[in-house]
């Protein structure tokens, strides 16, 4: 039995029309365990034959039909799940499991709340802050070592974005979105392990715009991906990492993967 666990999370952004370099990440860095989110997939057609050729047979689905999805693939085995509706719409947007050592992994796509950071000009807004007011409910009643993964479409630190000053009225790093952020970190005392391997202000983003030219020549970049652990869980993460060299890999997404390590 193995000593060691890696788990990935990669917002793909289209599971399908990204499934080569999907692929070609499995193939080079052998995961445990990859989390998806956006996979634009309904669960009939997603490629879960091609995953289960890599290894990956345990497979817990949350689609939906072109928009939002997220997914878990393992090679080790997953028991129970969940899907909850922190959205309140039906949207797939979580999906949750219990690995065989008791610890839980959960598997997040937070919406990105639209372009005015305004509740009541924007509704989009109102819902994300809702989404994480309920999240924040959710994690104050945690009671196993927990892994939270996802795109969280938050970066919370000044250091978490290429310009604080400029993207202060911008959605996904305003104050509004940063506090609300932080009172779901304080509901369980979640350890952001991004930021426990990488300390600020050194840079650390996993995302670029699509409208960039050359993304790594104008580096606009934001932390908007994000692996949480519960306290206890945290002390056994040995390892982490973003692989900033998928941003460049045939069609990309606009997020690249992360990987921690966990020592058993």
């Amino acid at each position: 039995m193995a000593d060691t666990l890696s788990i990935a999370s990669w917002n793909i952004n289209s599971v399908r029309a990204r499934l080569d370099i999907v692929e070609r990440f499995l193939t080079e860095q052998a995961p445990d365990i990859l989390c998806l989110q956006e996979t634009k997939a309904a669960n009939d057609v997603f490629p879960a034959v091609a995953f289960a050729r890599l290894g990956y047979t345990h497979q817990v689905l949350h689609g939906q039909r072109m928009y939002h999805g997220v997914a878990i693939l393992s090679r080790v085995p997953l028991v129970e799940d969940d899907r909850l509706d922190w959205q309140a719409n039906g949207e797939a947007r979580h999906v949750g499991v219990r690995l065989a050592n008791g610890m839980r992994l959960e598997n997040v796509y937070i919406p990105a709340g639209g372009d005015i950071p305004d509740r009541a000009l924007n509704p989009k807004f109102g819902q994300k802050l809702d989404f994480l007011e309920r999240m924040t409910d959710w994690s104050a009643g945690l009671a196993v070592p927990t892994l939270l993964v996802g795109d969280f479409n938050i970066a919370p630190l000044e250091s978490d974005v290429w310009s604080h000053r400029q993207l202060l009225d911008v959605v996904s790093h305003t104050p509004v979105e940063v506090a609300a952020l932080a009172r779901l970190q304080a509901a369980h005392g979640w350890v952001d392990l991004g930021r426990h391997f990488v300390p600020p202000p050194e840079r650390l983003y996993t995302w670029w715009s699509y409208r960039a030219k050359d993304w790594a020549a104008s580096d606009r970049g934001r932390r908007l991906d994000h692996m949480w652990a519960s306290p206890a869980l945290a002390g056994q993460a040995i390892g982490h990492r973003v692989h900033e060299e998928c941003r460049d890999w045939g069609r990309p997404s606009d997020h690249i993967p992360l990987i921690t390590e966990f020592r058993l």
